[in-house]
């Protein structure tokens, strides 16, 4: 069974930038499409971004993109997620999920990522 542990999160000032490893043990990145979600207190936890088993196709939703860039290292079997120009909105539990149901041009189908991590808190506040 996949295994997902997140880690890099931090408190960082508005305009900063964090860096978000996601290592994957018990699989292979190479079945599995990797997700970023994240929950802001009071809000539902929404998908973000996302990349396809093979690496090649990825997906960000209109709030983060142009500012976070997910990227897959398979030697190290870890997802980063590279968030820049952060916002006081972006302040949420960042989580990452693994899904081997997927297609390869729609890894944002958020409901059927199935193994997930712990979580991550980002704090972006002056």
């Amino acid at each position: 069974q996949l295994q997902l542990v997140e880690s890099g999160g931090g408190l960082v000032q508005p305009g900063g930038s964090l860096r978000l490893s996601c290592a994957a043990s018990g699989g292979t990145l190479k079945y599995y499409a990797i997700g970023w979600f994240r929950q802001a207190p009071g809000k539902e936890r929404e998908g973000i971004s996302c990349i396809s088993s093979s690496g090649v196709s990825t997906n960000y939703v209109d709030s983060v993109k142009g500012r976070f860039t997910i990227s897959k290292d398979s030697t190290k079997n870890t997802v980063y997620l590279q968030m820049n120009s952060l916002k006081p909105e972006d302040t949420a539990v960042y989580y990452c999920a693994g899904s081997p149901y997927t297609v390869e041009t729609m890894c944002n189908a958020w409901s059927e990522y199935v193994y997930w991590g712990q979580g991550t808190q980002v704090t972006v506040s002056s």
